[in-house]
């Protein structure tokens, strides 16, 4: 079993920054491939980037690619999402998520564990 908590998210102006963090109560953080996703209000739960176990892999949505960096340190069972260059279309509610090593998906359904989200409100 794998709990995640987020925390991190705020309101910020347009063009500001933030740093997500999600702490994860598990053994070995290192046996899992880790995502963020995010869901604005009435709209499906989106991908936003995606690090492998190792940390050598990420991937990014293409909306976020060059603005956003996803990383994470195993010794301290913790993952980052840096958010850069933020703008309105960024306000939703951002979820961690786990999966097991080698997925290293893109869709939600590859995920089986998950946080309760935190807020990223970007005013304009």
């Amino acid at each position: 079993q794998v709990q995640l908590v987020e925390s991190g998210g705020g309101l910020v102006q347009a063009g500001g920054s933030l740093r997500l963090t999600c702490a994860a109560s598990v053994r070995t953080l290192s046996s899992y491939d880790m995502g963020w996703f995010r869901q604005a209000p009435g709209k499906e739960r989106w991908f936003v980037a995606a690090i492998s176990w190792s940390g050598r892999s990420t991937n990014y949505a293409d909306s976020v690619k060059g603005r956003f960096t996803i990383s994470r340190d195993n010794a301290k069972n913790t993952v980052y999402l840096q958010m850069n260059s933020l703008n309105p279309e960024d306000t939703a509610v951002y979820y961690c998520a786990a999966a097991p090593f080698g997925t290293f998906g893109s869709t939600p359904r590859q995920y089986d564990y998950w946080g309760q989200g935190t807020q990223v409100t970007v005013s304009s």
